[in-house]
């Protein structure tokens, strides 16, 4: 069976280890949109998932352009999804 990965709403943990990754983004990156936590995560992904690679997506409508481009989905061509 594969591995899954359970979405859940954003929450802060009582003991409050994200106030650190958040203080981190704000300091470290600067001008850029993307930091050292950034890229840690895709690596870790990656090598959790098998891949080469792996890269972090500002949303989930992003996700699914990125993988209908990866597929050769073009303009014209019909996509069934389902839920």
């Amino acid at each position: 069976m594969p591995k899954k990965i359970w979405l859940s709403s954003p929450h802060m943990s009582n003991e409050g280890y994200e106030m650190q990754y958040i203080k981190e983004a704000l300091t470290q990156t600067g001008s850029r949109p993307l930091g050292p936590n950034v890229d840690a995560f895709e690596k870790e992904l990656a090598a959790w998932v098998g891949a080469k690679h792996a890269a972090a997506l500002s949303s989930g409508t992003a996700a699914i352009h990125m993988a209908l481009k990866a597929a050769g989905v073009e303009k014209g061509d019909v996509v069934f999804g389902c839920l």
